[in-house]
């Protein structure tokens, strides 16, 4: 008889349990909640205190089906032929439980989007800003000659070479602020092509892919002389200008000479644009002929190259710098009336650089590493004799291949 109460008892609460959560689960609000603005042809998806918002030609355009979408490859295959830009919907639903969007098309096509895929792809300022410090470049930090030596940072030539954290550290500085030196390297003419192997490949030009940098009378390459070199950013007259600097220092000048210059011409254009907003303005548009004819190797060359001093984007922030007095050409092909004004605000700019300029001197071991397309850079006079050399072995890196390493090492690093 007690037994027989006790199981009645056990069931009832059982019951009560069950009830109040089928009751809970019917009046649970949901987790997410979709709209359709058709006139702006947008779906908002509000989850967890977040609101995000979607195009639709954006949508189908994205869609992730094996008709659209091939995982393989990571590419949309989706025939754009047929593709309407004006795409209608027969349904959109949002599941709470599979936290998924189902879409049916009005021509019958499904689509279905998970909120993760979603949520890295939201349209709001923040997010994309997200997006484009982590996955698009690391945002580039200015710097003047007053704050230089807190920002020049130095990594070890084994940890670069050997280890993965190592190099992904070196390229994240090297990417934030234009520079960073690898010290201990051995006093071996290879040591650049390793350096470079570890990102990718050497880029050649037409002083082939390593270079030597030191006295070599009767060059046409002013760098190979013991004089002063200049500021200047190399080989402007490229179109596609090699985007690092790899100067690895065998031996070094015992004489008082011989000192690196730099300059970030991303603090010398910020400068400029507050300061001298007219100078600035005319170099970021009238072009210059940058030019070099020379020899290397019995092989002759003749380089032409017109663009502005700062090349600048949409935001109107640099994204290169050109500067170089022996290849500024003597052709000028700007109307006569902006002649005299250019150099008047060239000349502001060249002394800003001058009053900018970091002086330092690389040691035997050191390999001095930079941004070609954002620094200026040059070089003290020094005594070359027979017992006093200064011998740099050099080579070039693309920016392409360091971000797109980068991307890997952080990929890497999340997953461990």
């Amino acid at each position: 008889m007690l037994r027989s109460k006790l199981l009645t008892a056990h069931f009832e609460t059982l019951r009560r349990i069950s009830k109040r959560l089928i009751n809970d689960a019917q009046f649970k609000p949901p987790l997410g909640r979709l709209s359709v603005c058709e006139s702006d042809q947008v779906v908002s998806l509000d989850y967890g205190n977040r609101l995000m918002h979607f195009p639709l030609v954006w949508l189908r355009d994205n869609c992730q089906c094996s008709q659209c979408f091939d995982p393989p490859t990571y590419s949309r295959i989706i025939n754009w032929y047929n593709f309407d830009v004006h795409p209608k919907l027969q349904s959109i639903v949002w599941n709470d439980h599979v936290r998924k969007i189902f879409i049916k098309w009005e021509d019958n096509h499904e689509s279905v989007f998970d909120l993760k895929w979603l949520e890295e792809r939201d349209f709001s300022p923040k997010n994309q800003e997200q997006h484009l410090t982590r996955n698009y470049r690391p945002v580039r930090k200015p710097w003047s000659k007053e704050n230089f030596f807190s920002i020049f940072h130095s990594f070890d030539y084994n940890d670069v070479v050997s280890t993965n954290e190592g190099l992904k550290n070196w390229l994240e500085s090297l990417s934030v602020y234009g520079v960073a030196k690898i010290t201990n390297a051995p006093k071996d003419e290879g040591v650049c092509r390793r350096v470079a192997n570890r990102v990718g490949f050497i880029k050649k030009t037409h002083f082939g892919e390593e270079f030597i940098v030191k006295h070599k009378p009767g060059t046409t390459n002013r760098a190979y002389l013991s004089s002063e070199l200049q500021l200047h950013t190399d080989l402007p007259y490229y179109e596609h200008k090699p985007g690092v600097n790899l100067l690895h220092c065998l031996e070094q000048s015992m004489s008082q000479g011989g000192k690196n210059l730099l300059i970030d011409a991303v603090y010398i254009s910020n400068m400029m644009k507050e300061m001298y907003p007219q100078h600035y303005k005319l170099l970021k548009t009238v072009p210059v002929d940058w030019t070099e004819f020379g020899r290397e190797d019995d092989e002759t060359f003749h380089s032409i190259y017109r663009a502005p001093v700062f090349v600048v984007d949409d935001k109107d922030e640099l994204i290169r710098v050109n500067h170089s007095t022996p290849q500024r050409g003597s052709h000028f092909t700007v109307p006569l009336g902006l002649v005299k004004p250019w150099y008047e605000a060239f000349d502001v700019f060249v002394k800003l650089m001058k009053a900018q300029a970091v002086e330092f001197k690389t040691q035997s071991g050191d390999i001095l590493t930079f941004d070609n397309v954002r620094l200026v850079h040059g070089r003290n006079a020094y005594d070359d004799t027979e017992s006093n050399v200064r011998y740099i072995v050099g080579a070039y890196l693309d920016w392409d291949l360091i971000f797109s390493r980068l991307r890997v090492l952080k990929l890497h690093s999340m997953k461990q």
